[in-house]
Parts: C-alpha cells; structure tokens; sequence
C-alpha cells in the first residue's frame, strides 16, 4: 500500500464496520460456536436460557477484545500484507489509543458479564485466554519462534472449555478433550495458511515456519500434525464422551482433511495450501456440529 492510498484511508471517518472488523467476527463466531457446543456437552438437558445469552456474550466480548489488540500490535506488519493491510488501525483510520481504549472497554464489559451474572471460573479462564493470545502469543511468541502457533495454539483452543465452566462451575477432562481437539488442529490449519502467504510472512520477517524451515518440511508436520489431530478427534467416542454418529462424521471428515494434507505435501494440485485452509475451518465447524448432533441424538 503506497503512502498516498493510506492517507486515503486515514482521512475517511471511522464507522461501526471498522470497529466491527477490529474484533474479526468471522473468527469469534467459530470460537463461540465451539463454547456453545461445550456448553451443551456440559449438561444432558437444554443450556439455561441466561447462561447461554451472557456466557456467550462475556466470552464474545472478551475474544473480540482480543482481537482489537492483535489489530494494534500487528498494524506495522499488517501493512506488508495484501489480506491485512487495509485493517483500519494499520492504514490509520481507527488511532492506535482509540483502538487500546475500545479493547479496553468491551473486554472489561465482557469480565464484569462473566463474574456477575456467570461464575467466576469461567471469567478467569477466559481472561488466561485473552492474555494467552493477545500479550503472550501476538505480542512475543510470533515474533520469537517458528513454534509460535503450537505454543500459543492454547489461547484459541480455549472456548469450549469456557462454554463448559459456564454451565457446569467446574473443570472437567471432557472439556479438556475438546480444547485438545482445536489444540491439535490448529497447527495444519494455520500453517496451510502460512504456506500460501509465506512471501508475505517473509517479508514482514515474522518466523513462520515455511519461512524459517522451507514448504516441504512444513508440509510434513502439516500431515503429521493432521493424523494427531485425526486421532485425538475420535477419542471422545473412545471415552464414552460421544457415540456411533460422531464416530461416524469424525471419520468421515477427518479422513477428508488427511486427504487435503497429502495433496498439499506432494504437490500434486494448485493452491493445494489455500484449500487445505480453507476445508480446515469447514472441518472444525462441521465435527463440532456433529458432536452436538450426537449429544441430543445419541444412538
């Protein structure tokens, strides 16, 4: 972006859709799907009305605040990049301390929500997972290591965990199971992605790892990371969490993804990497849905 086409930006008013992209809806939108399916794991009955209207709120608030951070950190290398460098606080249309203060506000709001009208568990919980993502992770970690996303893969893992507390007060290995599940997706999800921006990645000199260790070596911990993943996703039928449907769909998807992770690694089909990304975020959406399918539908 040229010098002349970010003081174009800068000069047009904010509005509410830039304050909306601050918070990137579509990625807080998978993460509270997967609390509201943990909150529905956590019960055999319906979720109660009020803990489904502000746990979700206080968790939503809170990642999105999250997010609003990410912008602010990034805003010099979201510049480098073509799917970020309009974001509002990189071109300067949203201030850098107008937008630390909007986080400031909707993550407070989003703490006062959980602590009163939730539990205090989930609150503290969902506070770690901010700071997980938003200090830990895009503040240190994805400038420090290749690893960063395997580290800080733990933050985003974190919500259906919090859709359990929400509902149960209580830390459970069921809920563990399933942070495990994102936990062992996120690596092949996010470094597809990294292989088809690795031009981009390189240039902003962030370490990600096909930049640091070359494509066909990420490609290999992609299908490896991607079997672990298949793997982990099955074992909530191993431990009775889950019955014969989610067996089923988890099979099914899951051998998809591996099927996408081995044309990526031998190279045989165009832009392989975009669409391994792309069907990763399908997958995650569709095994989440297929577990509370299951819950309510047992056979």
């Amino acid at each position: 972006m040229t010098t002349t086409n970010k003081l174009e930006l800068a000069a047009q008013p904010a509005g509410w859709r830039d304050y909306l992209e601050l918070c990137k809806p579509k990625v807080v939108a998978l993460m509270l799907l997967t609390a509201v399916i943990g909150m529905c794991l956590a019960t055999p009955g319906m979720v109660p009305l009020d803990i489904l209207l502000f746990g979700n709120m206080g968790i939503g608030l809170c990642a999105a605040s999250a997010a609003v951070i990410n912008h602010i950190v990034d805003r010099r290398i979201d510049l480098l990049m073509a799917r970020t460098r309009k974001r509002p606080v990189a071109t300067g249309k949203v201030e850098p301390a107008v937008a630390l203060t909007f986080a400031l506000v909707i993550g407070v709001l989003g703490m006062a929500v959980l602590i009163t009208m939730v539990n205090a568990l989930t609150a503290w919980l969902t506070l770690a997972s901010l700071v997980g993502y938003a200090v830990i992770y895009t503040s240190i970690l994805k400038r420090a290591t290749p690893q960063n996303i395997v580290i800080g893969g733990i933050a985003g893992a974190a919500p259906p965990l919090l859709g359990w507390t929400a509902v149960t007060g209580t830390f459970q290995g069921d809920a563990l199971l399933l942070v495990l599940i994102i936990f062992a997706w996120t690596p092949p999800h996010f470094w597809a992605l990294a292989i088809h921006r690795k031009d981009e990645y390189a240039k902003a000199d962030i370490p990600m790892l096909p930049v640091t260790h070359g494509e066909q070596y990420t490609k290999l911990h992609i299908m490896l990371y991607t079997i672990v993943m298949f793997l982990v996703s099955l074992m909530p039928f191993l431990t009775g969490m889950s019955g014969l449907i989610y067996l089923a769909g988890a099979t099914v998807l899951g051998l998809r993804f591996m099927y996408w992770a081995t044309v990526l690694y031998r190279g045989t089909r165009k832009h392989a990497a975009i669409k391994t990304f792309h069907y990763s975020i399908t997958y995650l959406m569709l095994l989440f849905v297929v577990l509370l399918v299951d819950h309510y539908l047992p056979l």
